[in-house]
């Protein structure tokens, strides 16, 4: 029997199944009892491992899997052991991280934070009445958003550069949304009290995901939809804020690229003496323009020059407000702030407007807004936080910014999240700790109580050259250049997302740039890899042939994996049509199988889980190999996908012999199998 099995595997197959002639050249010089006891011995172990698989434990039912993350022990509680005291310290703790930074803390970390927290405010400052612009707001209200949240977050949040704040893609966002619902010109309050209704929801929201660990919904956003969308709504920017740069005073209120260029079009074609534009307004704002991009190329150039793009913007402000304020400039055309209301934030609770009509548009919008802003403040956050060498817990990050924002809506602020430019320059300030976003809250306030008078004479042209010279670090071309290089479905989520915010809006940009994501998703479902195994020469290691052509085939034996995360009613009919097309045309069989199919090996190792659509096409695959007198074997299949599968009876139908822990050991049985029965 020996010299017949060692001829054979010579003549056919000389790089597979070393394992199995070696046993028999072992079994062969044994004595018969010796070689019987061999027998039952290695038949004992495969049934012994196979039990392993059958006998593996269930997994938890459906009501543990969805409590379990809010029973995360690393969330909030470390240990069952602790007592009341121990568990309210812990809570405590882990809900306010900054209680943790004063073990560690010095003068010397304070100097830092102080140096950083005051440059951040002479860039924060500026860049918020700016910013409260954008979302049709008075500007008093960018100034309350550098407030508290910032101080909320300065206590719950882990970030220790993250620079909290108003940014421009959420202005835009808000008043490219909310302005649908209200006019923000003909009905100014409720505009603005509908706006505090949509910061709630997001906090509300922001909180939910954090308290019940569903940050995976932001990140249907993916990085390469991000990329696009940003860049676009960067450009939307940049033109809105020609309004400002050329003191236009008919404005489109639709925020497309070409609404927008055609309103600018129109509006220079008129004279001055009708009241339109002013060629004042271009002067100053193009001045100053020019400044703030020269500084802001010298800091990047020279990293010992950071704080100069930090304090340029708040020096353009003065300057200019002076020489308005002696040129009497306001007198010949140039748009002013004018009056910027003094004190600290009012309470906003009696303006939400929950019993209104318009809260489900509200809670539509403030879901939006949550998601953006939560998916800009972690790839901020995130990306800081690996240059320091620290993890950033991300649902600790959303609670944090979920409870400012709802202390924000009781305060006259409106939703604010982490501004990749002011932490940029708080980075660059070496700041120690969030102390700095606390200095940065105090300055703003002196500024409410001391300083508003001052800005009355603030031209508008300059707060739009502000928001023009941080709009270049939105648009990353290298980024976009980069995913197209490594994955042109991800570059067509970009795409989408930059196009649809550009000439369509930008929640459809967003709609865009997620159906995109999702679809990528679902085709990856619907058509999963599939592939045919061979075995490596002098190894026990089963490879796609495809990717691994040195691989070879056993004759008569197709093994199969399928390269997915789950076999459902998506992608369950895909594999039965492609292994029973594998095991019916005669072209295929040959480069595969080498012959006629006797026995089919399913490697089961990435599969996760199995629906019923999936056991289904399982059992009429078992049924189809089962009329042509072929072999039907499982290996390593997971615990859910067992466990199924065994509540099914579908392992009683294929029988338990037939399940094997690994792809040599099932190929051993199929090959015994074979030649049992030629």
């Amino acid at each position: 029997m020996y010299i017949i099995l060692k001829f054979y595997f010579k003549r056919v197959h000389p790089n597979t199944s070393t394992t199995i002639t070696t046993k028999i050249k072992n079994m062969n010089s044994l004595p018969s009892d010796a070689f019987n006891m061999r027998v039952t011995e290695e038949d004992t172990n495969q049934t012994e491992r196979s039990q392993w698989i059958l006998n593996s434990p269930n997994p938890p039912p459906l009501w543990k899997k969805l409590i379990s993350p809010l029973k995360n022990k690393k969330h909030f509680f470390s240990s069952k052991n602790r007592t009341c005291n121990e568990h309210a310290f812990s809570f405590i703790g882990n809900l306010f991280p900054i209680l943790s930074l004063f073990k560690n803390y010095d003068a010397f970390k304070f100097k830092d934070d102080f140096l950083a927290g005051l440059t951040l405010a002479s860039l924060s400052i500026p860049q918020s009445i700016g910013y409260a612009n954008l979302a049709r707001l008075d500007p008093q209200y960018g100034l309350y958003t550098s407030v508290v949240p910032p101080l909320i977050y300065a206590v719950m949040g882990s970030s220790r550069e993250i620079a909290i704040g108003p940014v421009a893609v959420v202005s835009l966002l808000l008043s490219s949304l909310c302005q649908k619902v209200v006019d923000p010109v003909a009905h100014h309050d409720d505009y603005r009290n509908f706006v505090f209704t949509v910061t709630l929801f997001a906090g509300i929201f922001q909180v939910a995901f954090g308290v019940f660990r569903l940050g995976f919904l932001v990140d249907f956003l993916s990085h390469a939809a991000l990329v696009g969308f940003m860049a676009g709504a960067a450009i939307i920017i940049g033109l809105q804020q020609l309004k400002g740069l050329l003191g236009i005073s008919n404005f489109t209120k639709k925020s497309d690229v070409v609404s927008v260029v055609e309103s600018v079009y129109k509006s220079l074609h008129h004279q001055i003496p009708s009241g339109e534009w002013y060629p004042l307004n271009f002067v100053i704002g193009s001045s100053f323009l020019i400044f703030l991009l020269i500084a802001r190329f010298m800091g990047k150039r020279n990293k010992k020059l950071f704080w100069l793009p930090a304090i340029a913007p708040l020096v353009s402000v003065i300057l200019s407000t002076f020489i308005v304020y002696i040129s009497k400039a306001d007198k010949n055309g140039v748009n002013i702030v004018t009056h910027v209301k003094r004190g600290l934030n009012p309470t906003s609770v009696h303006q939400l407007q929950l019993n209104g009509p318009h809260v489900g548009q509200a809670a539509k919008i403030g879901l939006i807004s949550a998601v953006i802003a939560l998916t800009e403040a972690m790839a901020v956050g995130r990306s800081f936080a690996s240059i320091k060498g620290y993890h950033l817990d991300g649902n600790k990050e959303m609670l944090a910014m979920g409870c400012m924002n709802i202390a924000g809506s009781f305060t006259s602020c409106y939703v604010a999240t982490g501004s990749f430019s002011r932490t940029a320059v708080n980075f660059s300030a070496r700041c120690q700790s969030s102390i700095s976003n606390i200095v940065m809250a105090v300055t703003v306030i002196l500024c409410l109580e001391l300083f508003t008078r001052l800005l009355y004479y603030t031209p508008m042209a300059i707060l739009a050259s502000i928001i023009l010279s941080a709009l270049p670090g939105l648009i990353d071309i290298r980024e976009a250049c980069y995913i197209w290089k490594v994955d042109k479905v991800d570059f067509l989520a970009c795409i989408g997302a930059f196009f649809g915010v550009l000439f369509v809006s930008v929640e459809t940009g967003l709609i865009v740039a997620v159906s995109i994501s999702f679809g990528k998703i679902v085709i990856q479902s619907i058509r999963p890899g599939i592939e045919v195994l061979g075995r490596i020469p002098r190894t026990e290691a089963f490879c796609d042939v495809s990717q691994y052509p040195i691989a070879t085939s056993t004759p008569g034996i197709l093994v199969i994996r399928i390269s997915s995360g789950s076999l459902c009613f998506a992608n369950s009919n895909v594999v039965r049509e492609r292994i029973l097309k594998w095991i019916t045309q005669e072209d295929e069989l040959k480069e595969t199988t080498k012959g006629r199919v006797q026995a089919v090996i399913l490697d089961m190792t990435n599969l996760m889980n199995v629906d019923t659509s999936g056991i289904i096409i399982l059992e009429e695959l078992h049924k189809r190999l089962l009329s042509r007198g072929i072999k039907f074997a499982m290996v390593n299949p997971r615990w859910l996908v067992i466990h199924k599968l065994k509540v099914a009876n579908f392992v009683d139908k294929i029988g338990k012999e037939w399940v094997f822990l690994t792809v040599g050991e099932a190929m051993d049985a199929c090959l015994s199998y074979k030649f049992a029965d030629p």
